[in-house]
């Protein structure tokens, strides 16, 4: 099985860098990619633990970036993540991160929850700490009965106790990864609530900018999606990919490997995807 999007605590996963690998060769994944929220900090950890395993591996990082007022996701993969001036940038981004994480405890709390900042840190046992921390604490005192309610309700886009923060904009993210010697791709382009048209033109105005890549298969894709995904790849010259988006039980509803169950995700995919990747950096 391959799977060449998913994440570790050293963002909002559940699994280590080296505890990633592991599990995914125990489920049988034989290509895996891991692909952090803007941070590199589990990046040289995995790639010395992937050596000696068998398993093909890549790692990178999922960008945020800014898309008419909504979030577009860039992963760079095998960025250079020694390059002092992605580090640079990346920490702009994290501390973006840790700046919203207070003001969204204080909406919590102003709506009755009670919860600590430190109970929040615990729940990301020394990782950055994201919505999914907060979710889970308030699983944990029973004020909502799923984390997936607590997003809903709470803390998704739109919702009570959401806090934006800063972004890139597609451009400069793009850049940011090609400059570090990565690839750029377009992750689930599907999730900005795009027709298969307008999935196209933003594809090909991001390729415009330097975009290799494209995600066709995702969680949540059908049939269907994948096709016309993958009519656009091919119209437009971008590298596939695809991914379940793995966060371990932080969203207990996707599985590694095949996502919400039905991702599958071709052999040719990642022997392409590594063969672009192995003739770009040899």
């Amino acid at each position: 099985m391959i799977d060449l999007h998913t994440h570790s605590t050293a963002s909002d996963g559940t699994f280590t860098p080296s505890q990633l690998i592991d599990f995914a060769i125990s489920k049988g994944i034989t290509h895996l990619g891991m692909t952090d929220h803007d941070t590199i900090d589990g990046i040289e950890e995995a790639i010395n633990y992937a050596k000696n395993k068998r398993i093909k591996f890549i790692a990178g990082v999922e960008i945020s970036v800014e898309f008419k007022e909504r979030t577009m996701h860039i992963i760079g993969y095998a960025v250079n993540h020694k390059d002092a001036s992605l580090n640079e940038k990346l920490k702009i981004l994290k501390k973006a991160r840790e700046d919203r994480n207070p003001k969204i405890l204080e909406k919590l709390n102003h709506l009755g929850f009670e919860m600590s900042y430190d109970e929040v840190k615990n729940e990301a046992e020394g990782g950055v700490v994201g919505r999914p921390h907060f979710a889970k604490v308030m699983l944990k005192k029973n004020y909502v009965s799923s984390t997936e309610e607590a997003f809903e309700k709470y803390l998704s886009k739109g919702a009570s106790c959401y806090v934006d923060k800063y972004r890139l904009e597609p451009e400069d993210g793009i850049r940011m990864i090609k400059e570090s010697g990565g690839l750029a791709v377009l992750a689930h382009p599907l999730s900005l609530k795009l027709d298969y048209e307008e999935a196209r033109n933003v594809a090909k105005s991001l390729k415009d900018c330097g975009l290799e890549g494209i995600e066709c298969f995702y969680r949540n894709h059908t049939k269907e999606d994948e096709e016309n995904l993958l009519k656009i790849a091919k119209d437009l010259n971008l590298v596939v990919t695809g991914g379940s988006d793995f966060h371990g039980s932080n969203r207990p509803n996707i599985f590694i490997g095949i996502g919400e169950g039905r991702m599958n995700v071709p052999l040719w995919v990642a022997e392409k995807f590594f063969e672009k990747i192995e003739g770009k950096f040899r």
